[in-house]
Order: C-alpha cells, then sequence, then structure tokens
C-alpha cells in the first residue's frame, strides 16, 4: 500500500516509520524546509512541497496513493489536503488529523475526511477507560458504517458476572468484539464466561449504547420510576 503523509513533524514521521514496519510504501510531505530530515525516516520517501497547494500534491502523483493522511499541527491545512486527495486526486481513503476539539465537527466527508482522529478526544477516552467500571466509554467513531468501539468494564453487581457471552442477550447492533482480562486479549467464545472486571469491546450502533449499560450494569443505570 502506498500512503502519503502530510507533515513531516514527531507525529507524521512517527506514522511514517510505523507503516513502514509494517511493509508500506511512505511518502512524507512538509513545506516547512526545516521538517525535512530524510536521516529521521530514511526508507521513506520526501517531498519538500505545501499540501495545500495543488500543484504539490500532482508532484506527490497522489493519485496513485491508496490512503492520504493529513497530519499537520494546522486543522486547516489538514481539511484543504484532505478535500484536494479525495476531489481532484480519487485517494480512496483520507485521515485528517484534529488537533483543536473545537473543529472536530468539521472533519467530515463533506471535507474529504473518510476518517478523523482527535487526540484530545482519544485521550480523554483512554483515561475514562482507565479509571470507570460500569460505564460505557466510546473509544473510537466508524464515519461510514455509523458505529462505535466502545468499552465497558463488567462491575462486580452485573448480572450476568460468571455466565457464558452466548447467554446474555446482547441487544441488536451491537457485537461483542473482544474481551479484556488480566493483560490478555480473549476472542469471545459463546462458552466462555466473564468475570468481573473483565474488559469489553463492542461494535455498537450509537442508539444501543444506553441498552448494552443498562444490561451488563443495571444497577449503576437503572432507568428512573
Amino acid at each position: 500500500m502506498r500512503v502519503a503523509i502530510a507533515g513531516a513533524g514527531a507525529v507524521g514521521r512517527s506514522i511514517a516509520a510505523e507503516l513502514i514496519t509494517n511493509g508500506h510504501d511512505v511518502l512524507l510531505i512538509d513545506k516547512n524546509a526545516g521538517s525535512i530530515r530524510p536521516e529521521r525516516v530514511p526508507e521513506a520517501e520526501w517531498l519538500l512541497a505545501d499540501s495545500c497547494e495543488l500543484s504539490s500534491l500532482e508532484e506527490a502523483q497522489l493519485e496513485n496513493c491508496d490512503v492520504v493522511i493529513a497530519a499537520t499541527g494546522d486543522d486547516k491545512a489538514n481539511l484543504v489536503t484532505s478535500l484536494l486527495a479525495k476531489t481532484e486526486f480519487g485517494v480512496p481513503r483520507t485521515v485528517g488529523r484534529v488537533n483543536h476539539p473545537s473543529n472536530e465537527w468539521l472533519f467530515t466527508e463533506a471535507w474529504g475526511v473518510d476518517v478523523n482522529v482527535s487526540t484530545p478526544r482519544i485521550m480523554s477516552a483512554l483515561v475514562e477507560e482507565a479509571v470507570t467500571v460500569g460505564d460505557l466509554v466510546r473509544l473510537f467513531t466508524f464515519r461510514k458504517g455509523n458505529a462505535n468501539l466502545v468499552e465497558i468494564t463488567l462491575p462486580d453487581d452485573s448480572p450476568y458476572v460468571g455466565k457464558p457471552t452466548g447467554l446474555i442477550p446482547f441487544p441488536e447492533n451491537s457485537t461483542l468484539v473482544t474481551v479484556l482480562r488480566d493483560g490478555q486479549v480473549y476472542t469471545p467464545n459463546p462458552e466462555q464466561a466473564v468475570e468481573a472486571g473483565d474488559e469489553l469491546l463492542f461494535v455498537a450502533s450509537a442508539d444501543v449504547e444506553k441498552a448494552l449499560e443498562r444490561l451488563l450494569a443495571p444497577v449503576q443505570h437503572a432507568a428512573p420510576d
């Protein structure tokens, strides 16, 4: 897979190194000459150019890329890069970095963004996930599928502690994808019982999230009389 990354700062370089390790071809683009440091990621291609300029993206041959990642520290630049990549070059997949939470609403398909990655939101979700028990935490949103990756830590008083997952009546439009226990990842098995303290990860539509909470942690989320 060929990936172009706009923004060769610490974030862009880290993404590039990871993708190269996984066997992908990577092009790093940055308009700041001081950021062009090929020795930092020698396996990548480097281009000194402004990703908001159509001519620069033509030079980068974006039409040959499978994915474009707009990872600069400027939300406006990330939006323009994503829009040009999608509309002018037909790039199949675009990922936009959100630097400021107030701009997250802009990072949609209307601006050519297939997936937005909000660092503040991710950090907030990870904090919540680490400290909450019995509350559903939204970790990630799959924009095109209208679904979310959500997590809930099973409380001691859940009625399903000790019961196999196959006997738990999960709501429609929710799928248990992983059980985390004692630092281990378990593939869901209908015959495997869940335990208090297990972290359950689901792909679920937003409209069933409350039902999942009430099902797995009814004491904390009992419906008002």
